[in-house]
């Protein structure tokens, strides 16, 4: 990492660049922190694959335990019971910083010869690597990060507000820039694994995640975000593209031929699913929906798609049912970083709570039928107007809320930690609650920060914690969910 002293360096592996996409990975390793002799486009695979990757075997470690997508049987792992050692901090803090390394390399190479379109990507991969440090620590180093070749070792922690009022606006900067629609050199085009260069998809990319951003920062009135929200959507709709369809989602489709492979293509099958089974609440809605993804992601115990409880007393470990597919282990769609159907529980959330006028109904059902057929599969007749499904605007804004939120959860299976975020952010879905839960029954609200920081950099995580209100324990709630 750069913004901690040389015994955090020393953590970290060399980042990894390509100057062909038909290259392995491994074939070209390169001090991160000469990083800067590269061009953009050799920086932009590799840090998309390293980032999505490493959010994948987050998800199955942490986030779908937490979310009782699955839940181990292993008795001594209890993150299902909300317990979250400190040592589950530093990979993520460490990966992530390396790669904003990259990602501010790539802003300044291509800021050397002014190609926007590649100033414009980096922004909007800087901001969503930055959401995904302070939605998960809080209050995280920012403004002198990164900063290592500038002797910078030991930063300070910047508010979790000013982080965010400066990741909207690289955001905004970065559809500015993109359309200018200044196209990538035709030997670019492979580089790119997420759009093959379409300036148009990286743009309504980054303005979807912009709407995610700012949903998530909606209630506190300093961000203004719901009028930003309904100029982006209806005042000046032109001037911020969004996702129109499934094919637009930015999602890195895995192939099973390297250099882009799952995380997950050369797991056993037991490290992928022979430790866990699927909780009785992910299986249970999609049976009572009749949900047609769920012959995609489960496997069938006696002829049947059953679950098992999550939060289970300690000692009680239940029989393993139904489990992940192993054919997951190399899903395409499990490289997903935002989708459409997500934009459009985003906008029906937002219609719902009155930030724009539009019809909370309608993007409810858009974003139901997109969630399933993204996964190549039909929509059962009557779907929509099942009592469990239907949307109507004759509910509580609570109850709104709760529909829309558990089928955004669906949505984002194995998406980094944004069921997690989502559900801190409101509460909702629903999750029943074990009798084995610690933390007092309560779920984490950030993670702790890592052991190393708080040795190495010890006055600035005083101050952080301080500043956040403290202890630095899983119960401290950051800025956005007070």
């Amino acid at each position: 990492m750069k913004n901690i002293k040389t015994g955090i360096l020393t953590m970290l592996t060399a980042a990894m660049l390509f100057s062909s996409c038909t290259k392995n990975f491994s074939e070209i390793n390169t001090d991160p922190n000469r990083s800067s002799v590269a061009t953009p486009e050799a920086l932009l695979a590799p840090v998309l694959y390293d980032v999505v990757t490493r959010n994948q075997t987050r998800a199955l470690r942490l986030t779908n335990e937490l979310m009782q997508d699955h839940v181990t049987i292993i008795n001594s792992d209890e993150i299902h019971r909300y317990l979250i050692r400190p040592s589950e901090s530093d990979y993520m803090w460490n990966n992530w910083y390396l790669q904003l390394t990259n990602i501010k390399d790539m802003y300044k190479s291509a800021s050397v010869i002014q190609q926007k379109s590649f100033m414009g990507i980096s922004l909007i991969l800087d901001a969503w690597v930055t959401s995904l440090i302070t939605d998960t620590f809080g209050d995280v180093p920012y403004s002198e990060a990164n900063q290592g070749r500038n002797n910078v070792y030991l930063p300070k922690f910047d508010l979790q507000k000013d982080i965010y009022t400066s990741i909207l606006n690289k955001l905004d900067t970065a559809n500015t820039l993109l359309a200018a629609n200044q196209a990538f050199a035709p030997d670019q085009l492979t580089l790119d694994p997420l759009f093959g260069g379409n300036i148009a998809k990286w743009r309504k990319f980054g303005n979807s995640l912009l709407l995610r951003l700012l949903l998530r920062v909606s209630a506190k009135p300093e961000m203004n975000a719901p009028a930003r929200i309904k100029n982006m959507v209806e005042t000046n709709a032109a001037t911020y593209p969004i996702f129109t369809s499934n094919d637009e989602s930015a999602i890195l489709k895995f192939t099973t031929v390297a250099p882009y492979v799952s995380a997950f293509n050369q797991y056993r099958d037991y490290d992928f699913n022979g430790d866990n089974g699927l909780t009785e609440f992910f299986i249970g809605n999609l049976k009572v929906w009749g949900d047609p993804r769920i012959a995609k992601w489960a496997a069938q115990s006696g002829g049947q798609y059953l679950g098992i409880p999550s939060g289970y007393a300690s000692g009680n470990i239940p029989d393993r049912k139904s489990y992940y597919l192993a054919t997951l282990k190399d899903e395409p769609l499990l490289g997903n970083i935002i989708n459409y159907p997500e934009l459009q529980f985003i906008l029906a959330e937002a219609a719902s709570r009155g930030f724009i006028t539009g019809n909370a109904k309608t993007y409810y059902d858009n974003g139901v039928t997109n969630a399933i057929t993204m996964w190549n599969v039909a929509v059962p007749a009557n779907y929509l107007t099942s009592p469990e499904i239907s949307f109507t605007t004759a509910t509580t804004l609570d109850q709104k809320i709760e529909k829309i939120q558990l089928q955004k959860y669906y949505t984002m299976f194995f998406t980094d930690f944004q069921q997690w975020n989502e559900y801190r952010r409101t509460g909702h879905p629903i999750l029943p609650k074990g009798p084995g839960l610690l933390n007092n029954g309560l779920m984490p609200a950030r993670f702790k920060y890592p052991v190393s920081v708080q040795s190495l950099n010890r006055a600035n995580y005083d101050a952080a914690v301080a500043a956040m209100g403290g202890p630095d324990d899983l119960n401290t709630k950051m800025w956005w969910n007070k």
